[in-house]
């Protein structure tokens, strides 16, 4: 019916009564042939799967790779089968086990678990940190399993003619049996069951770093191997045994070593025979590198076999020529040997992995120099940082961080991509690729280190899956980080904030508007220019202390530039009142500003915009101005039409006559300018933004009272009217919006101007013209001038001569 294959398959059942039988393979490669099992299905259960029973495993040295029932795959391997004893009429019940093809599960951790080959040597170089924790543990309490060799560390040696690394340790080895059981069993992670052991043991608080916990580490050296050798020696065993495996193989052998040359006093060595398009991993600086950036703080030594150069002087022999012109010389003088330097180049062992993990240490015990001297080097920064938090959480989540400000900006606002955190486990180098999960995006120009054994990875220790306990490291780095960036704005250098708010200043912006949950925090770091400083920047709490007793909102202006804002015209009351304004010039400062509403109870309220309120309001005087002006507002309003939705009488003005000033839902001039330059923006939202515009005027000025003359005595008047329309043009451009027709605008001018200036000097010149005329042309009116006599003069000649 079906034959036997790798791959376990289950006949369906088509109909009742039909005898039917599956066929379950051993994944033992040494098994003859699959035991075969037939059953006769009952009429009440017409479809039903039915399984063969396994094989029992073989017992010889060449083993087929078993498999964990935490990541089996699905086969069918009958286990028990009972029957109800309450209900003799319900068909009895299987139960089955998860079982997997192993080549197949091969295939998917070489090739599906992780996303980068290099890390097949961190994978590593973390086993081999394991065996030499258990040794050290173990140690305690059985200090003869250190006699073989005292010195625990790991040594890589790497031949790149050949493509071959080698990972040698002194830790604890492995035995034969834990070689079938650790290195034979997918999955099976040696270290997650020793920690289970310290767990039910007396010494569950012995504070371990082991790192392993999924079982899949040491198969990662298949990304970049086509075979793999372990050799180990345990100190539990008298013998030495030697596992071999190869790429896209379900099946290793284990035997004895018998080598006197490769026998070792203890430990495991790891031989991996690279793929010849991964051989260049096994050259040597490369591996520096890799070790560096990966297991640079893993506790123990790394060692790698690098080339190095001594510089030697050496003899030269003497030229023939040079020698018989030097024959010539004093024989008694003692000739001096010439020499040249050489390098001579030999291969040695090289501590690679130099620098400590000083966010294990105490805070108290580390300088200012220590850290500088680390962000350094782990940043490959060349400038101190501003400002540097070492700290330890313990709690629900327990990790230990170092954060850093930095002196310059070097990524974009929107890079998100920065690299700046990297992330370690128990030491080893995890990631530094992260889009907001440990900070966000606003904070990407901090740089530092998190270091956690609680972190919940995915199996290939690259992606950081989320969780509550990421929100809640995420909560307390951003709080630290804060609390860093706070003191240096109150340090007594301002010079250190001045040049933080010079390059980070936009990111504090952009957290306003993308972290409400940190305005108040985000707040107090703010700095703006205002209407009372000169070119200063100050604080939002500098201005609260500032406020005139009276005074109940913070007022603020958005413009272009400070010198637009400065002359503004509603700054004008304000300004007698003698109230600070703040000037918003950074595009991003006005919708910062709308997100945080208000600051240690103060609102903030934009000046530009309708119904501004500067507590002086006079009812009785306010009343008589309306019934005044009450009428023109309405004639101004019919002249405008739809350019305007109200004319009011302003409460802001003192100088000029009129100010256009926005709706308090709207865009104001400044945004509504921004808005128009974006490049992708979305301009079938302008209309609807900027629909509402107040035209204000001011009734204390001579050009109003002039047009309430002539709203009063002749409303058609074109002149009157064109006034409006110039009057509504310049506030316009004085309010900070962009006239629709420039063209018109200037027509009106140059016709107001025309209207003005007509025949002013042109008159003037035609009365000095006729008066000259005049005096030119009437000689009878001239009194007659006088003769001048002229004496001539004598020549020259004569006058020598005389």
């Amino acid at each position: 019916m079906l034959g036997a294959s790798r791959r376990s398959m289950v006949s369906a059942v088509q109909s009742a009564g039909v005898r039917c039988r599956a066929v379950v393979p051993l994944l033992s490669a040494s098994s003859p042939s699959a035991t075969e099992t037939e059953y006769r299905i009952p009429e009440v259960a017409p479809y039903r799967f039915l399984s063969t029973l396994s094989a029992p495993k073989s017992n010889g040295t060449k083993f087929g790779m078993h498999l964990s029932s935490r990541y089996s795959m699905l086969v069918c391997n009958r286990l028990e089968s009972t029957a109800a004893a309450s209900d003799s009429s319900e068909p009895p019940s299987e139960k089955f086990e998860y079982q997997a093809e192993v080549s197949r599960l091969m295939d998917l951790i070489v090739h599906s678990l992780y996303s980068n080959k290099e890390v097949f040597l961190r994978e590593l170089i973390s086993n081999a940190s394991d065996a030499l924790d258990k040794l050290r543990f173990l140690s305690v309490t059985e200090p003869e399993l250190l006699k073989d060799a005292v010195d625990l560390d790991i040594r890589i040696q790497s031949d790149k003619d050949n493509g071959i690394i080698t990972i040698t340790d002194s830790g604890i080895g492995m035995t034969r049996e834990e070689l079938v059981d650790c290195l034979g069993t997918i999955a099976q992670s040696g270290t997650a069951k020793f920690l289970k052991a310290l767990k039910d043991s007396k010494d569950a608080g012995v504070d371990s770093n082991l790192i392993g916990q999924f079982g899949v580490g040491f198969y990662s050296s298949f990304l970049v191997s086509d075979k793999v050798t372990v050799s180990t020696k345990s100190p539990k065993s008298d013998k030495q045994y030697v596992w071999e495996g190869e790429a896209n193989a379900n099946s290793y052998t284990i035997r004895e070593e018998t080598d006197p040359e490769k026998l070792l006093p203890r430990g495991t060595r790891l031989t991996l025979y690279l793929k010849r398009d991964d051989k260049g991993f096994a050259h040597p600086e490369r591996i520096q590198n890799l070790v560096k950036n990966y297991s640079q703080f893993v506790s123990f030594p790394i060692y790698t076999w690098q080339e190095k150069g001594i510089t030697k002087e050496v003899e030269v022999d003497e030229d023939p020529s040079e020698s018989k012109k030097e024959g010539d010389e004093d024989p008694n003088v003692e000739k001096k040997k010439k020499t040249k330097k050489v390098v001579e180049r030999y291969w040695d062992w090289e501590l690679t992995n130099e620098t400590q993990p000083i966010w294990l240490r105490n805070p108290k015990d580390v300088t200012t120099e220590e850290y500088n001297a680390f962000y350094r080097m782990t940043f490959d920064e060349y400038v101190d940082p501003l400002a540097s938090s070492h700290f330890t959480t313990e709690g629900e989540v327990e990790f230990r961080s170092i954060l850093f400000v930095p002196s310059f900006k070097k990524d974009e606002i929107m890079n998100t991509k920065t690299k700046n955190i990297r992330l370690y486990v128990k030491r080893v180098f995890i990631s530094d690729d992260f889009d907001g999960e440990l900070f966000p995006k606003y904070l990407s120009f901090v740089k530092g280190v998190v270091d956690s054994n609680d972190l919940p990875l995915n199996v290939s220790r690259e992606i950081l899956q989320e969780s509550r306990i990421v929100r809640i490291m995420k909560k307390r780095l951003v709080r630290k980080t804060f609390d860093m960036i706070l003191g240096i704005s109150q340090s007594e250098n301002k010079e250190d904030y001045e040049k933080f708010w010079e390059n980070f200043g936009k990111y504090l912006k952009l957290g306003c508007i993308e972290d409400n949950s940190n305005h108040k925090r985000i707040a107090p770091l703010l700095r703006f220019f205002s209407s009372h400083a000169e070119n200063e920047l100050i604080s939002l709490d500098e201005y609260v202390e500032n406020m005139k007793p009276e005074q109940k909102n913070i007022y603020y202006i958005a413009a272009d530039s400070l010198t637009s804002a400065r002359n503004t015209p509603f700054l004008e009351r304000l300004v007698e009142k003698d109230y600070e304004v703040l000037f918003l010039v950074d595009p991003m400062d006005e919708i910062a500003i709308q997100n945080l509403k208000s600051y240690k109870e103060k609102n903030f309220v934009d000046i530009s915009k309708e119904d501004l309120d500067l507590g002086e309001k006079d009812e009785e005087k306010e009343k008589e101005i309306k019934q005044e002006f009450g009428h023109m507002c309405d004639w101004i309003k019919k002249r405008l039409g739809e350019k305007v939705a109200n004319v009011q009488i302003s409460s802001r003005l003192s100088t000029s006559p009129c100010v256009l000033v926005s709706g308090k839902f709207g865009w104001s001039a400044n945004m509504e300018r921004l808005m128009k330059a974006q490049t992708l923006g979305d301009t079938t939202s302008l209309d609807f933004m900027r629909g509402r515009r107040v035209f204000e005027i001011n009734p204390g000025h001579s050009i109003i009272k002039d047009l309430n003359v002539a709203c009063r005595s002749n409303p058609d008047d074109p002149e009157a009217q064109r006034a409006i329309d110039l009057l509504y043009d310049t506030a316009l451009i004085s309010s900070g919006f962009t006239p629709e027709n420039a063209s018109d605008l200037s027509s009106k001018i140059y016709e107001m101007m025309g209207t003005s200036l007509a025949g002013k000097w042109t008159a003037t010149s035609a009365n000095v013209q006729h008066k000259a005329a005049s005096s030119s042309s009437s000689p009878q009116n001239s009194e007659p001038l006088e003769a001048e006599i002229v004496q001539p003069l004598e020549p020259e000649s004569q006058k020598f001569s005389q």
